[in-house]
């Protein structure tokens, strides 16, 4: 589905509705078992390196970079064409907000394990897609609307688990909170679940790093993203 997606992204016409989510679920399908096998690895290969067991670890690391490598190759794949195709194709504000919202998205999967130098590199590139994506979302869409809800939920997990600001993370996660909550009654039906099902996940995230930041200690176990709503249970906390 991927590869006939891809191809209709690059006819370079403004994708339908339906489209531009097979192009997000397709390349979601792909991404998702290797963030999470990687998570796998990483916490295996701690263990093992506190065992001292050394060959166990050198073979891990061995997998692991070969998973590196395939979630590297979707990503910049991925990246290159909402940048060739997609953001310059887009003719409303929505379509917008959701090309640079999974800009950012699949930037800040290579800043889950690149090295120091390309993870910098990876997490400005996502902070800049987050931002152009939260600026158009501000004056194009409501504060209900689901696509902006998902930005502000993975916006906020960016700046708690890769620039490690609960501050800022907590800060940008209550104020789209607060803002739909003061516009839930003007709610059309049609998008009424996804809404309040994002909203739920703003909250539950919330309720996690503000009880993190009153205790002082590490980070939550199980942070809440936008995956197709879906839940994420990273190694050591580490996000989404």
């Amino acid at each position: 589905m991927v590869e006939a997606m891809k191809n209709v992204a690059k006819l370079d016409l403004e994708l339908t509705v339906e489209e531009r989510n097979l192009v997000s679920v397709g390349y979601k399908n792909v991404i998702g078992a290797r963030r999470a096998s990687w998570r796998i690895l990483s916490s295996i290969e701690q263990k093992e390196e506190a065992k001292g067991n050394e060959q166990n670890v050198k073979r891990i690391k061995e997998y692991r970079q070969r998973v590196e490598d395939e979630l590297a190759k979707i990503c910049n794949d991925i990246l290159s064409v909402i940048d060739q195709h997609l953001i310059p194709s887009a003719t409303s504000g929505e379509s917008t907000v959701f090309y640079y919202k999974m800009k950012g998205d699949y930037c800040r999967y290579l800043a889950e394990f690149k090295g120091t130098d390309d993870r910098k590199e990876a997490a400005d590139q996502s902070l800049k897609a987050y931002e152009a994506a939260a600026s158009t979302a501000a004056s194009d869409l409501p504060p209900t609307h689901p696509i902006r809800l998902g930005l502000a939920l993975n916006f906020s997990v960016f700046y708690y688990e890769i620039l490690n600001s609960p501050e800022r993370a907590c800060h940008l996660a209550k104020q789209a909170f607060d803002e739909a909550i003061a516009e839930l009654d003007s709610l059309n039906e049609e998008s009424y679940k996804d809404s309040t099902l994002i909203m739920q996940l703003l909250r539950d995230n919330l309720s996690l790093w503000t009880t993190d930041l009153a205790e002082e200690g590490g980070k939550p176990s199980i942070v809440y993203c936008l995956l197709e709503y879906q839940t994420c249970e990273p190694s050591k906390g580490d996000e989404a």
